[in-house]
């Protein structure tokens, strides 16, 4: 898995859509129990509220590890949904979006609904903070001495980084890598030290 965005922090932001007021949220979050925790968290602020929708999406956008999304009495399809998407469009990354509704005396239809909610989140993200995360995985390599400047080097053609080094019957070489170059990382290591190289994950 590649290079992905994620939310950085916490944002809130307001709109208008004919006298009914929109208040958003983005919260980082990385698991589906943190995003349920911080909804209940806003259905407890805003109790008087007509509508408390939510989205959220857990991972890269583009492989999500996993997402939902709620329109919470809202017609089906006109809240949650819309929201999702802006995030998955938007490639926020492990957020949650949160729109709290005061209805203002005045039906948006379908059609108003869905423009309200996408952008009521698509301002809040403009304002947002995003950051760039590539997955890594740590793992442990056992070499012989002679070995270690090439292992050295090779982690450097990778970008990794080294964690730790220790020494006994031969070199210890713990690594922090881009979890996308693994397998070729493994496969020039193999190669390079005739086969003699043990390499395992530490996770």
């Amino acid at each position: 898995m590649s290079t992905y965005t994620i939310l950085a922090a916490a944002i809130e932001s307001t709109t208008e859509e004919k006298n009914s007021d929109f208040l958003t949220f983005l919260h980082p979050v990385t698991s589906r129990d943190e995003a349920m925790v911080n909804i209940e968290l806003y259905r407890k602020k805003y109790p008087d509220a007509n509508h408390v929708c939510w989205a959220y999406v857990i991972g890269n956008t583009r492989q999500p590890q996993t997402q939902a999304f709620s329109d919470d009495g809202e017609p089906s399809g006109t809240a949650g949904k819309p929201m999702l998407h802006v995030l998955t469009e938007r490639d926020v990354g492990n957020s949650l979006a949160v729109v709290v509704r005061y209805f203002g005396g005045v039906k948006l239809g379908a059609g108003g609904l869905v423009r309200a909610y996408s952008g009521a989140v698509s301002e809040a993200v403009n304002h947002a903070e995003l950051v760039q995360v590539t997955p890594s995985v740590q793992l442990h390599v056992v070499v012989d001495f002679a070995k270690e400047t090439k292992i050295r080097h090779i982690v450097n053609q990778y970008q990794g980084q080294i964690l730790d080094v220790s020494y006994a019957a031969a070199v210890n070489i713990h690594i922090s890598l881009a979890t996308a170059d693994v397998e070729q990382f493994s496969r020039q290591v193999i190669n390079e030290t005739a086969g003699n190289a043990v390499i395992t994950c530490d996770d």
